[in-house]
């Protein structure tokens, strides 16, 4: 048996150097631990003081509310949706989805079904976040048609923005008529001067006069109603294309392959993106010679292209796509005075403007291009591997087609035509079809 001295000599050598380490380090660890808390505290404090700020500048509702509201009971404005907004409050703004302080974009309720709702703000708030002024200057947003204009006017009148929009089109009658019965909210065969006002105040929105173009395409949001100049469309219930998005904040400091990697990671399957991709090539064919003219996808963003529950594509934005007969006449040297976009009468030339400029590049780019660019990233992740050499092929042969789709008609559908039979090919006859 080891002697008792022996035993503790054995125990100091072997376990003290031990907790003398250990209690050494003890307190630097505390400190390295404490230091990453507070720094966690900090970040997360940070982003949630971003999100409020971010929050109050860009979600003024209740303002866009009180405005419209005001307008309707004094008689200057009309529309389908007034009374449930103003009176029976059947209309309701809940999430904010505004990314600028003066598009105000709600998803609501309306009579329990979900709604996007979507407003123009241009007065000064005051620290009460109410404007200092109800109204707005009826003169810039609600100045025609003026009183006494006749039917037969306000017919012609709206004939000539719709020329100037949209190019001279056979079916331009067609259109200004689907107009006036939008305009008749109670549907008694005529328009009054108040029904007048809002949907003159709404065609000069770009969305919305597209909206009215392209009602019956099948990739386009149904528009619901509208008051005055606010309009209330069929929610869209996955508003792009990404399920991630990085706030603009957190850009510099979140790498952008991780947020590649994690929106690649929350990505639905590859057949449901090949079915949501198939959608968003039929939205290029939808504006291109449609019955009111060809329309050019400024911006293709993922932001932009959403998808329903069944994995249909939607357009969730329609903001940036133009006229393609505006964007000849600006390409011609001309400003384009009086075009979509000009929203509130203020600017309007400079709003219409730098909306065609993001389609007049060096080489004007179709909206099939622009569109395989997008899918390049958003379609290969993942792809069958029997299917992703001519899937490439396809994309890149896209990518490169140059030069106004108009004028280069037939090479722009063939290659349209061969990326969906490519796509259709591997997911027909399965449950994704």
């Amino acid at each position: 048996m080891m002697p008792r001295a022996l035993r503790r000599l054995v125990h100091l050598m072997l376990f003290c150097p031990l907790s003398k380490g250990l209690q050494s380090r003890l307190p630097a660890i505390k400190v390295k631990y404490l230091l990453l808390a507070w720094l966690g505290i900090l970040i997360i404090s940070w982003i949630v003081y971003m999100q409020y700020a971010s929050y109050a500048e860009l979600c003024r509702g209740h303002v866009c509310q009180i405005v419209i509201c005001d307008h309707y009971r004094r008689g200057i404005i009309s529309g389908s949706s007034c009374k449930a907004l103003c009176d029976q409050k059947t209309l309701t703004l809940h999430r904010c989805m505004s990314t600028s302080s003066t598009h105000q974009v709600y998803v609501g309720l309306w009579k329990d079904r979900p709604v996007v709702m979507k407003c123009g703000i241009e007065d000064p708030v005051n620290i009460d976040g109410v404007p200092e002024t109800l109204s707005r200057p009826e003169m810039s947003l609600f100045d025609k048609p003026t009183r006494g204009t006749s039917m037969d006017e306000f017919k012609e009148m709206l004939h000539s923005f719709l020329k100037a929009n949209l190019g001279e089109q056979p079916s331009l009658s067609a259109l200004v008529d689907r107009v006036i019965t939008l305009a008749d909210v109670n549907q008694d065969g005529k328009v009054s001067l108040a029904e007048a006002k809002s949907i003159w105040a709404l065609l000069h929105i770009n969305e919305f006069l597209l909206m009215v173009a392209l009602q019956e395409k099948e990739h386009t949001p149904k528009l619901l109603g509208f008051c005055g100049d606010l309009y209330v469309t069929e929610r869209v219930s996955h508003s792009s294309l990404y399920r991630l998005e990085v706030p603009h904040y957190l850009e510099a400091v979140v790498p952008e392959a991780l947020s590649s990697g994690l929106n690649h990671w929350l990505a639905p399957s590859w057949p449901r993106r090949a079915r949501i991709t198939i959608g968003l090539l039929e939205f290029v064919e939808e504006v291109f010679h449609g019955s009111y003219g060809s329309f050019l996808i400024c911006d293709a963003s993922p932001h932009h292209v959403g998808y329903n529950t069944k994995y249909d594509c939607k357009m969730a934005n329609l903001r940036s796509v133009a006229s393609e007969a505006v964007v000849r006449a600006f390409l011609k040297g001309r400003r384009c005075e009086n075009n979509a976009d000009c929203t509130y009468g203020k600017d309007c030339t400079a709003t219409c403007d730098r909306l065609v400029k993001q389609c007049n590049t060096e080489v004007v780019q179709p909206n099939l291009a622009k569109v395989c660019m997008l899918l390049q990233d958003y379609l290969l992740f993942g792809a069958p591997s029997d299917l992703r050499g001519d899937l490439e092929k396809q994309l890149r042969t896209c990518v490169t087609l140059s030069g106004l789709a108009s004028q280069m008609e037939v090479h722009h559908s063939l290659v349209l035509n061969n990326l969906k039979t490519l796509l259709w090919k591997k997911i027909s006859n399965t449950q994704y079809s």
